[in-house]
């Protein structure tokens, strides 16, 4: 029978903890990977006092998956999502023999020259998230869109490349700087069924990445071939605004599948957003769609839809390309609220999350994601 990452969540779900639920309610299962008949996956604890205590739990999960058909080999590491309070704790931390502290990753530097694609394997499709100009929501609409797309059954990643401002983790309610267990390896977070990873996760939140592109270059290979993304359909990548290293780099290397622009209807931000269609035509990025954010405000008061940024602009410009319309998603205020909380709205089921619902739809009927 062929090892599948669903006959093995099936088996995790029934390792139960020691202080109530299983592996896989709690959220504890990381980076599963199937190589024929060698499975590899990592438990992540809160912390590596957690973690210490938790090699019953490994051997129960080592034994639940080589029980299954098809499986000749099993390897599972502990890990943990964050530092212990206080001091150095006393003992081996959790996977390090003799005492020793667990590797430093270190994030950015100067990039390796890529002989190959960048692709991270067990990805099948990446999409690009982009625009002209910042202040559009350009990265509002990434985070509801990849939680409308796991919310449609889709396996999903989402990456922030907005190395300059990254906002994700405030939008998808995550913190914590991620575990490494080799100083290499990058584990990903999980939050509203999305695998993400963010360089906000790696640097404090209020201090700036003042990096040039070679920096850059380096931070953006790391987050695409360090991380542990596992098997996902989709890839949604966050793009800084604008058309400079990052995008280059990324069409240039990562095999995108294709990009989304996002505008407002204004005339200034249309003129932006066509110097990013140019430079994804230009890169040979096939544009999946547009997508008009902002596109109308409906008064809470008296009802009365005002066109705040004008009408139609995005409309248009995807007809006279001749491709999709993917969405008009208005200004609304629970948008900004649930993003504010990190709580997308797209995991509710208003109006909003039914909008991104069918913009998700809409790019798994056309093969797009």
């Amino acid at each position: 029978m062929t090892v599948t990452r669903e006959r093995i969540e099936a088996a995790l779900a029934a390792v139960s903890l020691p202080d109530g639920g299983t592996l896989t309610s709690r959220d504890m299962v990381r980076a599963i990977q199937v190589d024929g008949g060698t499975v590899r996956f990592v438990i992540e604890a809160s912390d590596p006092d957690a973690a210490r205590g938790m090699e019953p739990v490994r051997a129960a999960a080592e034994s639940a998956v080589a029980a299954l058909d098809g499986v000749e080999k099993v390897s599972v590491a502990l890990t943990a999502h964050q530092p212990a309070q206080g001091s150095r704790p006393a003992g081996p931390p959790a996977g390090q023999p003799g005492g020793q502290q667990p590797p430093t990753l270190k994030v950015g530097g100067h990039a390796k020259p890529q002989d190959g694609p960048m692709k991270p394997a067990g990805v099948d499709r990446i999409i690009a998230v982009g625009s002209g100009k910042g202040g559009v929501g350009k990265s509002t609409v990434a985070s509801n869109l990849a939680v409308a797309l796991a919310r449609a059954g889709r396996k999903v990643g989402l990456l922030d490349a907005d190395i300059y401002g990254p906002s994700i983790p405030r939008m998808m309610g995550v913190s914590g700087k991620p575990a490494s267990p080799d100083g290499k390896t990058i584990m990903p977070l999980h939050a509203h069924g999305v695998t993400l990873m963010s360089l906000g996760l790696m640097v404090e939140e209020r201090k700036a990445v003042i990096w040039r592109g070679p920096m850059l270059m380096g931070a953006l290979q790391q987050m695409l071939g360090q991380v542990a993304w596992g098997e996902l359909d989709v890839l949604i990548v966050d793009l800084p605004p604008g058309t400079g290293d990052i995008q280059l780099t990324l069409s240039t290397k990562a095999q995108l599948t294709g990009a989304i622009v996002v505008s407002t209807p204004q005339d200034v931000a249309l003129l932006d957003a066509r110097k990013a269609i140019d430079m994804f035509e230009t890169l040979k990025t096939p544009v999946l769609g547009l997508i008009e954010n902002m596109s109308s405000f409906v008064c809470p008061h008296c009802g009365k839809e005002t066109e705040i940024f004008g009408h139609g602009g995005v409309r248009s410009e995807a007809e006279a390309m001749g491709v999709p319309l993917l969405g008009l998603l208005p200004i609304d205020l629970d948008t900004r609220l649930a993003g504010d909380k990190g709580e997308p709205v797209a995991a509710g089921d208003g109006p909003m999350a039914q909008a991104y619902g069918r913009i998700a739809a809409g790019l798994v009927a056309g093969g797009m994601a």
